[in-house]
């Protein structure tokens, strides 16, 4: 039986990389929505049977500039309140813990480049424990406080909360997994502006997507998939 999967995509290369090819596997058919390009579809964001919400290179408090964020955190807020399977990375995290009331602003340091975490003792018994000591690439600004009714399953020096889980239903991950290796050149041409202001050589992120990249993308299907047997039980 195939289930429905609605992807909320906010620049285009920051998409679902290797879940792409995971998620048909198991039975999910993908469809994307570009953030900004017409109305939200709320309906579809409520009824589909898994949601995921992507990163991109804003604030979830950045409304004023952006207006279209205001119906995008309301209609992930109401899918959390009504329990519904939802993954979020990077700002789709954010913007979950934004819509339970959680605030989200920017942190003490930007992270940006492959990185280890440090998993909570939650965090060592849950779908995360493949990547204790595992390298994952990390790259935001803003930090979020845990939405009320969830569990930190991780946390970096500079990032106090970088996964949370809300039940089986819910997964948010500051960081990134999803990332193909081989795609890492779209982001440094992306994110050029960000890397040049930061003073990040984009040869030191293209060697560490050589050397960490393939583990991560493989751990990370591993994790996306045990999250999905759980959420789908």
């Amino acid at each position: 039986m195939s289930r429905s999967c609605l992807v909320i995509r906010h620049v285009a290369f920051e998409d679902l990389g290797v879940l792409g090819t995971l998620l048909p596997e198991l039975g999910f058919e993908i469809r994307y929505f570009e953030a900004g390009i017409g109305p939200f579809p709320v309906e579809d964001m409520l009824n589909c049977d898994l949601l995921i919400v992507l990163g991109g290179p804003i604030g979830v408090y950045e409304v004023e500039a952006y207006p279209w964020l205001v119906d995008e955190t309301m209609a992930i807020g109401e899918r959390l309140r009504e329990q519904k399977p939802t993954l979020g990375i990077c700002l789709g995290a954010q913007l979950m813990a934004a819509s339970l009331g959680a605030r989200v602003g920017p942190g003490p340091a930007r992270e940006i480049g492959y990185a280890p975490l440090s998993l909570t003792p939650t965090g060592l018994n849950s779908v995360l424990a493949p990547l204790n000591g595992q390298p994952v690439l990390h790259w935001h600004g803003d930090n979020f406080d845990l939405p009320r009714g969830s569990v930190r399953l991780a946390f970096t020096d500079a990032c106090p909360n970088q996964a949370f889980a809300i039940g089986s239903f819910a997964l948010g991950l500051q960081f990134h997994v999803e990332v193909a290796p081989e795609t890492i050149e779209s982001w440094l041409i992306g994110h050029a502006v960000e890397l040049s202001a930061a003073k990040i050589r984009p040869a030191s992120l293209r060697k560490q997507a050589a050397q960490f990249g393939p583990p991560t993308a493989a751990l990370g299907a591993e994790m996306v998939s045990a999250w999905l047997e759980g959420a789908f039980a």
